[in-house]
């Protein structure tokens, strides 16, 4: 199978994530269509309301540029900034909230959006 490439991906236009949550915008990028799916693309979120997000698929998210807190349901804080690497297993409830705004790249174990 050959792969694939997608040019300056990251300049394109993010569709909002939620109709009813104006500030978070997410867009998968590239998919896999096998047994065991893997999708890609870019997550944005400005300042605003807090999204609260459980997972129902491992993830991983890499955070480009800005910041934001990201919050566990144990309790635990992260302000995330450029260049961390978060895992969000399956089952996992996060709340990211951004004073600003922040783009990560991220890459979850599910079809493609």
């Amino acid at each position: 199978m050959p792969l694939t490439h997608k040019p300056s991906a990251q300049s394109g236009a993010i569709p909002l994530l939620y109709p009813n949550v104006s500030n978070v915008f997410l867009g998968d990028v590239v998919a896999t269509s096998n047994d065991k799916p893997i999708a890609g693309g870019f997550f944005r979120m400005e300042k605003g309301t807090p999204l609260v997000y459980t997972y129902t698929y491992d993830e991983v998210k890499i955070i480009l540029e800005g910041s934001c807190s990201i919050t566990d349901e144990a309790g635990t804080k992260v302000m995330a900034k450029p260049g961390d690497v978060f895992l969000f297993p399956n089952g996992t409830t996060i709340t990211f909230e951004s004073e600003d705004y922040l783009l990560a790249f991220y890459a979850g174990q599910r079809p493609q959006l």
